[in-house]
This record gives structure tokens, sequence and C-alpha cells, in this order.
């Protein structure tokens, strides 16, 4: 059975349990009995969160600044590449869950805890909500705020936030040193370590290895590009050599 097959037909919503749980039964018209112990590997049990708890976080970042535009679901469908059989699926969860966005914290703490262990899963999934942000030209206050909040359930505070902040707001947003999260005065072996971790901990593969949903992994390949072409940028700027 697909992952489709187990949320629709209702398992997923009975195993999962939560808000995202709840979110599930509600959309396929049936009451999630919190003391039934539904049947699901531990595996399907995380995509299925993830998958979930991605388009209920999707549906109320576009909501945050008091409407959705046409624009913000293009780039969802973008971004997490719905596959095209699977659109008025997805559609129903997304226009349930974009109702308003009362509630969010607690999908947010859903996934938080479901991914406790890999934070660089997590810090791709607010990659994918920034660009849904920026679909219509800029960040409103008010989705940047949402995120922020979202940051900060997903464990990701202080400079860790304005990390991720600075890469997609404010005018260093597209500057190579930004974009890596390192300073200007980093040196050529700080730099070369520093990007073999990056491309480590957001290469595709292993994401999938984490069991993230291979129709969501056009994120972490985003990720990825630009983590390699800013420090091409970097590199060629300083006139070395690039290192294996």
């Amino acid at each position: 059975m697909s992952i489709w097959g187990k949320i629709i037909g209702g398992v997923g919503g009975l195993a999962i349990g939560g808000p995202i749980g709840a979110l599930i039964g509600v959309a396929v018209g049936s009451v999630v009995d919190t003391t039934v112990q539904a049947v699901l590997d531990p595996e399907s049990k995380r995509q299925i969160t993830f998958t979930m708890g991605v388009i209920a976080l999707s549906a109320k970042m576009a909501k945050a600044d008091g409407h959705v535009t046409r624009e913000e679901v293009d780039a969802f469908k973008r971004v997490f590449q719905v596959p095209e059989n699977e659109v008025a699926n997805v559609g129903r969860f997304f226009d349930l869950a974009r109702q308003s966005t009362a509630g969010f914290q607690s999908y947010a703490k859903q996934v938080s805890d479901l991914l406790s262990d890999s934070p660089e899963v997590l810090e791709d999934l607010l990659e994918g909500l920034f660009h849904i942000a920026e679909a219509d030209g800029h960040v409103h206050p008010m989705e940047l705020a949402f995120l922020q909040e979202v940051a900060s359930i997903f464990g990701f505070k202080g400079q860790a936030w304005e990390d991720i902040r600075a890469r997609h707001v404010g005018p260093d947003a597209k500057n190579p040193y930004t974009i890596l999260g390192v300073n200007h005065g980093v040196s050529d072996k700080e730099l070369h370590k520093h990007y073999k971790s990056l491309v480590k901990e957001h290469h595709p593969d292993r994401l999938m290895a984490e069991g993230v949903p291979s129709d969501l992994i056009s994120v972490a390949t985003d990720r990825l590009a630009r983590i390699n072409h800013a420090y091409d940028e970097i590199v060629k700027s300083r006139g070395k050599k690039q290192e294996g």
C-alpha cells in the first residue's frame, strides 16, 4: 500500500495520533479514536507524519499574512514536488489546514519530536517554508514571525535562527558567506571543512535514508545547489583551486 493509500484509508491517522493524526481523520471523514492501536511500521509512520506535517505547516505558512495567494500554492507544489496523481489528495489536506494559522505550533512540535535526531531535515523544511513565504515577492512581517516561532520549536534559536533568516531576508541574502554561514575571515582550510560538513548534512541521499519521502527531496537538492554555488564563488574570488 502506498503512503497515500495508508493516509486515505485512515490507518495513518489511527497509528500516528496527535494533532496530525486528528487532521488526517477529519480530512478523510473519520473520527480518530486514540484508544485504537492501528498497526503501522515505523518507516511508514515517520513518512506519513512528516508528509502531513509539511502540508499542514505549508498551508498555515501561506495563511500567516491573512490570505493565501496562487503564487504561494504554486510554490508549495513546486518546492515539495506534489505528484500529479496526488494533487487532489494533497489539496484536500492543504485546504483544511490553511483555514487559519491556529494550532500550527502543535503541528510543528509533532514534526520536531519525530525528527529530533535529524536537525538537518528540520532546517530543510524551514527552507521550503521560506520559499513559500517569498513566492509573492516579499516576506510579510507576520510570515517572518510565523517562521521564527516554527524555527524555535524546531530548536533553531538565537544565532542559529539569524543564520537561516539571513539567507532569505535582508541585504546579504545572496552573499555566499551568508549562504554558507561563515564569516569573511574564515581560513581556506576551515572554509573547506565547513563546506564538506554542509554537503554531508544536506545531501538528498542522506535525507532519503532518514525516511523523508522522495517527493519532498527537492528542498534539499536546492539547498545543496546553493551551498555548492556559494562555495565555488568564494573559492573563485580567493583565486584558489578547489579542494576535493
